[in-house]
């Protein structure tokens, strides 16, 4: 989970100095709303997957698709309810969400596959 925060200061530091020197021509203004629903959404999956890696892993298939559905759910609801609210600029929206979507999703598996290698 140290590795999820870790990474999601990085990001939020990038984000913070293309805003304050004014290279934030590809940043929604909701994209700190993003960053923190995919901290949230990663501390879910850490603590499912943790769950899961119990009990001599036997349940650790169905609880990382429980997690991947998990993930794909959440995001149809977050993107559903930032669109019925009404938001500005909807492709640099969805343009946004999907690149942070694509890198939470690669630095999931790259964790657990490092988890899983050196386990075995």
């Amino acid at each position: 989970m140290i590795r999820s925060i870790l990474a999601t200061l990085v990001i939020g530091i990038v984000f913070f100095l293309a805003q304050r020197t004014q290279q934030d021509a590809w940043l929604h203004p909701s994209v700190w709303y993003m960053l923190a629903f995919y901290l949230g959404v990663s501390f879910l999956i850490h603590r499912l997957m943790e769950y899961g890696f119990r009990n001599t892993r036997e349940k650790f298939v169905p609880f990382y698709l429980s997690t991947i559905v998990a993930r794909l759910l959440l995001c149809v609801i977050f993107v559903g309810v930032f669109f019925y609210r009404g938001v500005t600029d909807p492709l640099l929206f969805i343009l946004n969400f999907f690149a942070l979507y694509l890198f939470y999703t690669c630095f999931e598996i790259y964790g657990l596959y490092r988890n899983l290698r050196r386990d075995s």
